[in-house]
């Protein structure tokens, strides 16, 4: 087993789809009496939708490259009306009238924000502060100081202005990015604040929603009989630069032995993290270089 590209719906968490997921494949039939280990390639909040890709078995190794890849979404942003959590779920704290809003005055204040710039991240969030989450200081009344964080936005496109109070965009964006705090940011810089209403991711590193399976469609599959879209790890590892090597040095590193970085050969990234392949397209292990210049072992695979 490898990876199944869920598409999330709205309302239940990442862990609820997670374990409709396990129970799915519980009943298809995992080659174990136990249940097979799960884990998923980036949250959703409840409120979004869209590409959870989830790993199963072997492929949860993969899951830290996963986290780390870009992230696409589509976005609905209402102006004028800012909420405690950044998003339509949270509650009101200030209501201010948006004038003349018109999508040139959108798009010129989405200008500052494409490209690397800093967020601060929302306290209804997973961050941990002392061990706990921010989101339960946020519930208790507390405000935590969180610094700053960079994050890249390699695009930012206004789709659509939706008069008097609305817009629609498309973001690609870095890991770390919170749209909601996006949101927010925009509406103070435009003066009138704003949240998210709706979020929608379309692709989390190499997986995009024409591969996704909703979790309904996912149980007609199995009560069908029918085999699941399973992606293979080389297909969930696609946005790393990679190489191809032979038997003995594939060995060696399954074996944890010394190996050094220019033994790839030429041509190969500077560093990693780095796929390593057998000609056959199977992955070996994901590697890395130290200051030595020697391989540094992120995650081998079970290849036999």
């Amino acid at each position: 087993m490898s990876v199944l590209v869920v598409d999330k719906p709205v309302g239940p968490t990442s862990f609820a789809v997670l374990k409709r997921v396990r129970r799915a494949l519980m009943r298809a039939g995992s080659g174990t009496e136990r249940a097979p280990k799960l884990g998923h390639g980036g949250t959703l909040d409840p409120m979004a939708s869209g590409v959870l890709p989830v790993c199963v078995g072997e492929a949860t190794k993969v899951i830290p490259f996963l986290l780390d890849a870009d992230k696409e979404y589509l976005a609905a942003v209402r102006f004028g009306i800012e909420t405690d959590t950044l998003d339509a779920t949270g509650q009101v704290l200030a209501e201010k009238p948006v004038g003349n809003l018109d999508a040139a005055r959108v798009e010129e204040a989405l200008s500052g924000f494409r490209g690397a710039i800093e967020q601060v991240p929302p306290m209804f969030s997973a961050l941990k502060h002392h061990g706990q989450p921010l989101y339960r200081y946020a519930r208790a009344g507390q405000t935590i100081a969180r610094p700053p964080r960079r994050v890249e936005v390699h695009e930012l496109v206004l789709l659509a202005f939706e008069p008097p109070d609305r817009a629609r965009l498309r973001i690609r964006c870095s890991k770390g990015t919170y749209i909601r705090s996006l949101a927010a940011d925009l509406g103070s810089c435009l003066g009138m604040g704003a949240h998210l209403t709706e979020l929608r991711r379309t692709a989390s590193g190499p997986f995009a929603l024409a591969q996704a399976l909703s979790p309904d469609a996912l149980d007609t599959c199995v009560e069908e009989g029918r085999a699941l879209p399973f992606v293979s790890l080389r297909e969930a590892l696609a946005h790393l630069p990679s190489v191809t090597v032979g038997d003995p040095l594939a060995v060696r590193l399954a074996r944890g032995q010394r190996v050094q970085w220019d033994e790839f050969g030429p041509g190969v990234a500077e560093r990693g993290p780095l796929c390593v392949l057998l000609p056959s397209e199977v992955v070996v292990a994901v590697v890395d270089r130290n200051t030595e210049g020697a391989v540094r072992i992120l995650r081998v695979f079970n290849v036999g």
